[in-house]
């Protein structure tokens, strides 16, 4: 089975509508989870506790995309 990693984070945003963040030190990683209804617990749980900020914001990021070391354009492969 092919492993699926999702990364969930979040952080305050310079506006409501963009997705550039104010400051990227202060980023929340809640974590990384093994496939996308645990990913979509986590950052249900944190949009709730945070849904009174209109500047706070998570994502789900699908880092398996990422780390596909069989495509030639991976940017991983770069790395190295």
């Amino acid at each position: 089975m092919t492993q699926r990693l999702h990364l969930v984070f979040g952080g305050e945003l310079n506006a409501p509508g963009s997705t550039e963040f104010r400051d990227v030190d202060k980023l929340h990683v809640v974590g990384i989870f093994p496939d996308y209804a645990s990913a979509y617990r986590a950052w249900k749980a944190e949009a709730q506790r945070t849904v009174d900020d209109a500047h706070m914001r998570y994502f789900i990021t699908h880092l398996h995309r990422m780390l596909d070391e069989g495509k030639e354009s991976s940017p991983t492969r770069e790395i190295g």
